[in-house]
């Protein structure tokens, strides 16, 4: 617990990567946290006080996002930090914010199967994204499957996850491939050929990061057509596709609970502030916008409860509400998981997704799908747009 200093601004940890494989979209979510900030400091701050980040720039290295961590929190005071992308990352940092008591924001989606009470996610568990994705890829383009992915935790469980859900809906799939985050791009050949001689409907990829660029580009390359047998994703967004290409992302797919395509006055007014400050270059992305809410819900937790004291700001957080540029979300009391919104979007010929189908509302998060029906009512997406 930190006593409340009128003279000192309230201090955010902030823990995402200017360099290294996972940068490209690490810096669209540190431009969110900034973004936040900038516009809480712009209206006066939280009781007259400004809000700080602290930056660190982990490097896309795991086990340097635990440690910084620590720093964090014992050298620069620091009791709430915000950060992180790979699931690996996010296992280095959370026994050091349970350890030391500290409130941790993630805004990535993630594999779920997962509770820490020091811990509040703001990105899409399993229930919100790969079951509604793979509902859709069912309905519209098969139920052969092949499955790409960078080789750490969040892929493997992901795929383990999707395999089960596919398992329900009559799915199969035909081939899954691990690729490390230090290989070239012709590392993709031989998945490339086995591809083409298994013949899915679908790659499910969860590649990420600069590898997601190499995986599109060589698939356009090889001749896949992608508006016959796309490339399906949790994690391709905004920022991936403007370095992959229109004419190599189109016809690709994604499921997300935010993309800057979607209309509203909330998303209208974020993406007009996020360019006044950050320009074009670095693109808006579902990753940004969840670190963006969840520092708006963190500033507005902080200014009913006065002081930086992880138990009175979980307590204040739980059940809470935003009207982020999503649509309203909400932190779940019973699990520390956010209510989002369930969207599946398509690149069109221009390189911009362009949403297929949606739900009507905010989906409960289930983070140990306890309930994996295809057809849960709850889920049903509606069609918005020509599929």
């Amino acid at each position: 617990m930190c006593a409340i200093d009128s003279r000192s601004p309230w201090k955010l940890g902030v823990l995402f990567s200017d360099t290294g494989p996972t940068a490209i979209i690490e810096r669209s979510q540190k431009c969110g946290v900034l973004l936040a900030i900038h516009e809480i400091n712009a209206a006066g701050g939280v009781a007259g006080r400004m809000v700080e980040p602290v930056l660190c720039d982990p490097g896309s290295v795991p086990s340097e996002y635990g440690r910084m961590a620590e720093k964090l929190i014992v050298e620069d005071h620091v009791r709430v930090l915000i950060g992180c992308y790979k699931s690996s990352a996010r296992k280095e940092v959370l026994p050091v914010v349970e350890r030391r008591n500290a409130l941790f924001f993630y805004p990535t989606l993630y594999e779920g199967f997962e509770y820490s009470p020091n811990v509040i996610y703001g990105g899409a568990c399993p229930n919100q994204n790969s079951v509604p994705l793979a509902s859709y890829l069912l309905e519209n383009y098969g139920n052969r499957f092949y499955f790409v992915g960078s080789d750490y935790i969040y892929p493997r469980e992901s795929n383990r996850v999707m395999r089960n859900i596919l398992r329900q809906g009559g799915g199969e799939v035909l081939g899954e491939v691990y690729l490390p985050f230090d290989g070239g791009p012709e590392m993709f050949g031989p998945v490339l050929a086995d591809i083409a001689e298994k013949k899915p409907d679908v790659i499910f990829s969860t590649v990420v990061g600069e590898m997601t660029v190499a995986f599109y580009r060589a698939y356009h390359a090889a001749g896949h057509d992608a508006l016959k047998v796309p490339i399906a994703s949790l994690t391709t967004n905004e920022a991936e596709i403007g370095r992959i290409g229109a004419e190599a992302a189109a016809g690709n797919i994604t499921a997300a609970p935010y993309f800057r395509s979607i209309g509203g006055e909330a998303n209208r007014r974020f993406l007009e502030n996020y360019e006044r400050q950050f320009g074009k270059e670095i693109m808006a992305t579902s990753c940004a916008e969840a670190a963006y809410f969840q520092t708006r819900m963190f500033a507005a937790a902080l200014s009913k409860v006065g002081r930086l004291d992880t138990d009175l700001l979980r307590e204040c957080l739980l059940g809470s509400t935003w009207d982020a540029p999503q649509g309203q979300v909400k932190i779940d009391p019973d699990n520390n998981h956010t209510y989002l919104h369930s969207r599946i979007a398509r690149v069109d010929s221009h390189g911009e997704f362009i949403v297929q189908r949606e739900v009507v509302r905010a989906v409960k998060p289930d983070p140990y799908l306890v309930t994996p029906d295809l057809n849960d009512r709850r889920l049903r997406l509606r069609k918005t747009a020509k599929s």
